[in-house]
């Protein structure tokens, strides 16, 4: 496995995260489109990406949203964009119950190579030089694959949460893990 660097989009990247939106939907996976801010809703680059770049001000975010920063992670061997990473800077109801603080997805042609462990560290790095302490990670009960990445950089097991909203998540179970950043990167 190479290694992975997170970095913020730019419009250089634009062919790359076009590609990436489109071996989403090609693979019939358009919903597994976690931490892209929406680029799976977007019709455009620029659309998605004026989104992006607002999400980090806080400015024009959608009813409901906080601030958020969006990374591409790229592998360091060859520059291709294996996933994606969305840091939310802070929780609100929704995010407490359902979304966390990190939403990330790994292209379905790198999946099962350590991208998403690798990923998710990176990010929680980034967390913690925005002085966060604990960091609330979720995910649907049975998505094995992310439970062992949270699992692997620290995290523990809290809770259940029945989700209750509209599609595409009704009776699913939100599963929700912590990871202490002072104490998982003591540890390091």
């Amino acid at each position: 496995m190479s290694k992975v660097r997170l970095i913020l989009p730019t419009p250089k990247h634009k062919d790359q995260i076009l590609e990436y939106k489109r071996e989403f939907i090609e693979n019939d996976e358009k919903s597994n489109m976690d931490g892209t801010a929406g680029l799976d809703l977007c019709e455009t680059f620029e659309e998605w990406y004026v989104k992006v770049c607002n999400a980090i001000r806080g400015k024009d975010i959608k009813k409901g949203m906080v601030p958020s920063t969006t990374y591409l992670a790229i592998s360091e061997r060859d520059e291709r964009l294996l996933g994606m990473i969305d840091i939310r800077h802070r929780l609100n109801t929704f995010l407490s119950n359902y979304g966390g603080h990190i939403g990330y997805s790994v292209r379905p042609s790198e999946r099962k190579k350590g991208f998403g462990k690798a990923m998710l560290k990176e990010a929680l790095l980034i967390c913690k030089d925005m002085r966060l302490d604990n960091v609330l990670l979720t995910c649907i009960k049975g998505n094995v694959a992310s439970e062992k990445i949270i699992k692997s950089n620290g995290g523990f097991f809290d809770k259940e949460v029945p989700y209750h909203g509209e599609t595409p998540f009704d009776n699913v179970i939100i599963k929700h893990y912590w990871i202490n950043l002072n104490r998982i990167l003591e540890r390091k």
